[in-house]
């Protein structure tokens, strides 16, 4: 049953995606050495209580990194519960406090104290992950900050905006996603030990005769943990965190998809500006030799799919979740909290790749910005002439129909004539010079204060993380 090969199934995020790091934190391993510390942490409040004896605790403590999955797997198949199984798998290795393991509590007391240790763990790399990313975007955003590129609106050339500011939207979604991760991951609380439907019944009997209140015993044994714990629980707690854990992990995941979508878009030959990184063996197509496919960019669009659908089944394991608890959301549970935090984690893993390594055609993106730049430098024109005196209304009309005739060339695959056509124009050098309107004609000076905004966000930033 642990002998894992590939003549079986293995997810994919066992080996193919995610960092080791990160496997490492939703391992079985990794798991089980938890359950054990929460166990631990019972018994040392239980000691101070006058409950578990000094030996009985140093006992549990010696073995709490003795880890049998082998052995507790064995009694599963007979127990059919997998917390009591190693439960005793423990108790095995603990001849003087193995009696007292578990006294007192529910499983989900444990379970449930171990999944948010372990989204903590985990949020906790993310967060590192971001900030790799964001650190490297800033980079890019500052080495690109003046860098004229024609922009688009519903995939039409629009106006020019700056490489370094179109860097800095992404930069700014994943700023915002950072922020809000770091928030999720100081209020994840545990359940703490509150018992089988969360009225600490079993420990106020317990108790009876000590010094010590139920309160007072979930209080350090939780502090032992370094855990904060919701006051109020059922057999479970609340499964809107792990709602809310998601919905964060969704966001970075839409974020990312923007950047690996746009960044697919950019790549292709019309656009021809951005290029994933290509190793010199690396192979873009079985069938066409000559392919570049952006790999990486469409792995980040699929992960990200994939987390945004695990959002509805947190939202089902809240909002169905049957008085103090069903069971019917522990196997999903085993399934998409580790498999949303893998995958955001190879999705920063390969954003982060993208950026450090993309490739900027700068002769391409002068290519693009003389064939449509000079159709947004219009508006710089029709400003002028007006300011000159000319009337606003009748300029509009004049540089509609140059600008429609520069079309046609350009369709043509001519060179864009719009800029001479200005410049050429009766009508408009009777109020400007046609030298001046060469000038304004210029799309690369039309990017307003994108530069100095996007250096803006590149600080923020580094202030931030």
């Amino acid at each position: 049953m642990s002998d894992f090969n590939h003549n079986t199934f293995i997810s994919p995020f066992t080996w193919r995606y995610g960092s080791q790091e990160m496997r490492y934190l939703w391992s079985e391993l990794h798991k089980r050495r938890l359950m054990r510390r929460v166990w631990v942490a019972l018994a040392a409040a239980q000691h101070v209580a006058g409950l578990v004896s000094a030996e009985q605790l140093a006992d549990l403590e010696r073995h709490v990194d003795d880890i049998d999955i082998a052995r507790a797997l064995q009694i599963e198949r007979e127990t059919r519960h997998d917390v009591m199984a190693e439960i005793r798998a423990y108790a095995e290795q603990c001849p003087v406090g193995g009696g007292v393991i578990h006294w007192g509590a529910t499983s989900a007391d444990i379970t449930d104290n171990v999944d948010a240790l372990r989204q903590r763990e985990a949020a906790r790399l993310l967060l590192e992950g971001l900030q790799r990313l964001l650190i490297a975007f800033a980079r890019r955003i500052d080495e690109t900050a003046d860098l004229p590129v024609m922009a688009h609106t519903h995939i039409q050339p629009a106006e020019p905006t700056t490489l370094g500011y179109r860097l800095a939207m992404y930069a700014q979604d994943l700023l915002e996603d950072f922020r809000q991760l770091q928030a999720v991951t100081t209020a994840l609380r545990g359940k703490g030990f509150k018992g089988a439907v969360g009225t600490q019944a079993t420990f106020v009997e317990m108790l009876a005769g000590t010094e010590m209140t139920a309160g007072q015993l979930e209080e350090l044994a939780m502090a032992r943990l370094d855990l904060p714990c919701f006051p109020i629980a059922s057999q479970t707690y609340t499964r809107q965190q792990d709602l809310r854990v998601q919905q964060v992990l969704t966001g970075i995941a839409s974020s990312l998809h923007k950047f690996a979508l746009d960044f697919r878009l950019l790549q292709s030959p019309p656009f021809g500006e951005w290029a994933e990184p290509f190793g010199r063996r690396q192979v873009g197509s079985s069938a066409m030799p000559f392919k570049r496919n952006p790999i990486n960019a469409e792995n980040i669009c699929s992960l990200a799919r994939y987390v945004a659908a695990q959002t509805a089944v947190a939202w089902d394991n809240a909002g169905q979740a049957i008085l103090e608890r069903s069971l019917d959301d522990s196997a999903n549970r085993r399934l998409y909290l580790p498999e949303s935090f893998l995958a955001v984690d190879e999705m920063l893993r390969r954003a982060t790749t993208l950026v450090e390594g993309m490739t900027i055609d700068r002769e391409q993106i002068g290519r693009n910005l003389a064939r449509y730049g000079p159709f947004a430098a219009t508006e710089r024109v029709l400003v002028a002439a007006v300011r000159a005196g000319a009337d606003r209304q009748e300029v509009h009309e004049w540089l509609r129909e140059v600008s429609l005739r520069a079309w046609e060339a350009v369709r043509r695959e001519e060179p864009n004539p719009l800029a001479e056509l200005v410049a050429g124009d009766a009508r408009l050098t009777a109020f400007l010079p046609a030298d001046e309107l060469r000038g304004l004609m210029d799309a690369g000076g039309y990017v307003g204060t994108a530069a100095d905004r996007a250096r803006a966000l590149a600080a923020a930033i580094r202030a931030a993380t």
